[in-house]
């Protein structure tokens, strides 16, 4: 299927609200969204971090705010 999209005439409103709708299909059955097998990898690696205390969970609030003081 060949979609086109008026990508240049869309405002960043309209897209954000596009991307939205198009999740909110998405997340209706999570199960035909396939995940890359290296995404598995990324979580065991971080669970393992959790459990030998090598990481540790942040807030979502604090996790934000370092991120964005690391792109200054």
């Amino acid at each position: 299927m060949d979609v086109q999209i008026p990508l240049d005439s869309m405002t960043t409103l309209d897209k954000l609200r596009v991307l939205e709708r198009i999740w909110d299909d998405l997340q209706r059955r999570p199960e035909e969204v396939p995940s890359p097998p290296w995404h598995g990898d990324v979580l065991q690696n971080r669970e393992d971090r959790i459990k030998e205390g090598s990481s540790q969970f942040l807030d979502w609030t604090e996790a934000k705010a370092r991120i964005r003081d690391q792109t200054k």
